[in-house]
């Protein structure tokens, strides 16, 4: 009997049923190379879905971790932390900038995005009224009830009702559509860059802009996802700066601290007027332990290139699924851009992906 058996039985017993999971127990992991409890080789196509963007063990992000553990793990909130601060300044120094709040999901950054929209509209422009959400077919933005309520996919939100609102969904691309439905009752705008979860569709051309522009019209705010596009997945640090669109908000996490639980709402100035003291907050948001480690990620991406290095290699792997997709009939097309990419199939992709 392996070692994984008794511990899938374990698991079967004590933990919720909600995840369909591989009969495999994964021990450790070096590069992109997973070993399980029986020290079978697996080469990981996930990196914890999209999140070890240093891949794993990496010396300098096992360095930090380290070093911040025997410093100090937590405090709050309640005071300054120097990780946090030195965190926020490396971000808005990447062309989006403005104030930062951190949070431990890219879920808890979205709920943070809307309840900002929401206070900015009611309690700086004094518009009680703008209440509606602009979102988009096929989108995913979390899983909790304000992420959930701006998902596009009726799948998630089946059983959870009756959501947040109002949101109204739109079809992604449509720049037509969205110009007739952002009007004076819009709050915000929220979308991905390119929807990943919803089957790796990219913004057409022109599509950010023309949503800056219209919700800059009626006084909306526009809210960017890049939970799956960010940290310089697609050959930029933001997938939005393909476009030069500017959104009042931006929301990050997955891979900025390289799997240590990490999110983050960046707003612009005038926006995050609307987070006053004690409107807002997360209990372990920002902490030193997580702020150090993501300091050391965005530390190694710059020192490795690796967001150049993730457009050179995108565009190999793209060259690869391309020679792919004209041998196989049931292949369409591929989709995405840098190192989010997908293969799009003419059935359903699941039997695949077990195979």
């Amino acid at each position: 009997m392996s070692r994984s058996d008794p511990l899938i039985a374990t698991a079967r017993r004590v933990l919720t049923q909600n995840y369909r999971q591989q009969p495999v127990v994964m021990s450790r992991g070096v590069g992109c190379r997973l070993y399980d409890v029986d020290d079978r080789e697996f080469l990981d196509m996930t990196a914890g879905l999209a999140v070890c963007v240093l891949g794993h063990a990496h010396p300098a992000l096992a360095a930090a971790i380290a070093a911040q553990a025997g410093r100090l793990l937590h405090t709050s909130n309640l005071y300054y932390i120097e990780a946090q601060i030195r965190l926020a300044e490396a971000l808005v120094a990447r062309g989006f900038p403005g104030r930062v709040f951190f949070c431990n999901s890219g879920a808890e950054a979205n709920e943070a995005a809307l309840k900002l929209a929401r206070r900015h509209a009611q309690v700086i422009r004094g518009e009680p009224e703008r209440l509606e959400i602009v979102a988009f077919e096929r989108s995913f933005h979390g899983r909790t009830v304000g992420a959930l309520s701006v998902t596009g996919q009726a799948k998630y939100r089946e059983g959870f009702g009756p959501l947040w609102g109002p949101v109204r969904f739109l079809p992604f691309g449509d720049l037509a559509a969205a110009r007739a439905a952002i009007g004076p009752r819009t709050c915000a705008v929220i979308l991905e860059v390119i929807q990943a979860e919803g089957g790796i569709h990219a913004a057409p051309e022109g599509f950010l802009a023309g949503l800056r522009d219209a919700a800059t019209q009626v006084g909306a705010l526009l809210i960017v996802d890049e939970v799956q596009t960010g940290m310089g997945r697609t050959g930029r640090f933001w997938a939005h700066a393909f476009e030069g669109a500017r959104p009042d908000v931006v929301t990050i996490a997955k891979g900025l601290a390289g799997g240590v639980p990490i999110g983050a709402m960046i707003a612009s100035e005038e926006v995050a007027e609307a987070f006053s003291p004690g409107v807002h907050a997360s209990t372990f948001g920002g902490n030193p332990f997580a702020c150090a480690a993501a300091l050391a990620v965005l530390e190694t991406i710059d020192a490795e290139g690796l967001v150049a290095r993730a457009a050179e290699t995108g565009a190999h792997l793209r060259d690869g699924l391309d020679r792919i997709a004209r041998r196989r009939a049931i292949c369409r097309e591929v989709r995405g851009r840098g190192l989010l990419l997908g293969l799009a199939l003419d059935r359903e992709a699941m039997p695949v992906v077990e195979r």
